[in-house]
C-alpha cells in the first residue's frame, strides 16, 4: 500500500506543478521525472515501490482499453486514409525496433562466443 501511495503522490505532485507553473510537459511526465530523481537521490528506496510497480506493469494493458475504444470511434473519420495510417504505424514500429536493436548492439560490450553459450545453457 505504501508503494501505491508513493507512486500516486509523485503523480499528483507532477499534476500540481503542471497546473500551478503552467509547464509544457504533462503532469504525469513531470511526476515521473520527480520520482526518478527521488530514486537516484535515494530519497525513495526501490524496495518501497517495487511490488506496486510490478503489479501495475503486469496490468498495463488494461490502461489502454479506453484509448483503443476511443480510437475505434474515429474509424468513420479516417476513411480512405486508413491504409496510409496503417503503413505509417507499422513502418514506424519496425523503424523503432530496428533502431533500438542497433543501439543496443552497439552499446552492449561484446562477449566471446563460449561465454554466451555458457550463459544461456545454465
Amino acid at each position: 500500500m505504501r508503494g501505491f501511495a508513493i507512486l500516486l503522490g509523485f503523480s499528483l505532485a507532477g499534476v500540481l506543478l503542471h497546473d500551478t507553473l503552467h509547464l509544457p510537459l504533462p503532469g504525469n511526465v513531470i511526476g515521473l521525472m520527480l520520482f526518478v530523481a527521488a530514486l537516484f537521490g535515494k530519497v525513495v528506496k526501490l524496495e518501497w515501490v517495487e511490488d506496486s510497480a510490478n503489479l501495475l506493469t503486469g496490468h498495463l494493458l488494461l490502461f489502454f482499453i479506453p484509448y483503443v475504444i476511443g480510437a475505434a470511434a474515429l474509424i468513420p473519420f479516417i476513411g480512405h486514409d486508413a491504409v496510409a495510417i496503417g503503413v505509417g504505424v507499422v513502418g514506424s514500429t519496425f523503424a523503432v525496433l530496428w533502431i533500438t536493436g542497433t543501439v543496443a548492439k552497439k552499446t552492449t560490450p561484446e562477449q566471446k562466443e563460449d561465454e554466451q553459450r555458457a550463459k544461456f545453457s545454465a
